[in-house]
């Protein structure tokens, strides 16, 4: 490709048409839309299922410390980011192309919002990998590792929900999140206590503090699942809720 080639397809703004390319009619640029809306969908489907295989992972990884697992996580984030930054731009793009009205535009906003909270999923899995690192070769008691067990599991019960509420339009299912979150906060709790329990040295304290943060990274997850929730029945009917954390 030429500089001036270059220098004309740079200096185009987004949204542009491309250049050579004749204007389509207006039933054959709807039926795009729409095309790329259902594939904006699906892809951030697979956004929020990257997510689950992240959480998935990360667990795996800080039970054992394995730490091949913690690199995987973290490589895998990228990926996360990579795909987020797709779907974003091209929503961007359609809003600017299409100019889009009721459900149309409101899935688009919809869509532009929860793909944070699902990227957010992501981060907060790398961060309990690299407490991993930093305990490593520390073996954690059955007592913890069966709680952070069970917070891995309500994780992924959140995010399922949630995907299968944006998917579905489903606002009776997004609306459960807001009390299954409530099991998560008790788990976050019962880790405290039994972290906090153990008396000990320095070691011991920097290792508890290590792993109430790993608590919070979990309920974090669960959180931005209610996020993704919320943003259903604004998309659906135009209503909004308060927003949760």
């Amino acid at each position: 490709m030429n500089d001036k080639r270059k220098s004309e397809l740079s200096a185009r703004p987004i949204g542009a048409e491309p250049l050579g390319v004749e204007p389509l009619g207006a039933e054959t640029l709807r039926h795009a839309f729409h095309e790329e809306l259902d594939l904006l969908h699906k892809e951030v489907d697979a956004l929020g299922h990257m997510g689950i295989v992240a959480v998935e992972r990360g667990t795996e990884a800080f039970l054992t410390g394995e730490l091949d697992v913690v690199e995987r996580v973290i490589a895998q984030d990228k990926e996360i980011d990579e795909l987020m930054f797709s779907i974003e731009v091209r929503s961007y793009e359609l809003v600017a192309r299409q100019q889009p009205m009721a459900i149309d535009l409101r899935t688009l906003i919809a869509i532009m919002r929860v793909i944070h909270e699902l990227e957010r999923v992501g981060d907060n899995m790398v961060n309990v990998v690299k407490a991993a690192r930093r305990m490593h070769p520390y073996t954690l008691s059955d007592e913890v590792s069966g709680l952070i067990n069970k917070m891995r599991e309500q994780a992924i019960a959140q995010l399922t929900t949630a995907l299968e509420a944006f998917s579905e339009r489903d606002t009776a299912k997004a609306a459960a999140l807001q009390d299954m979150d409530d099991f998560m906060d008790d788990l976050q709790k019962d880790l405290f206590r039994t972290i906090f329990r153990e008396r000990g040295d320095d070691d011991a304290m920097q290792r508890a503090v290590q792993l109430a943060l790993v608590g919070r990274y979990y309920e974090r997850v669960a959180d931005h699942a209610v996020n993704v929730g919320e943003r259903v029945p604004f998309m659906v009917s135009g209503w909004t809720t308060e927003p949760s954390g």
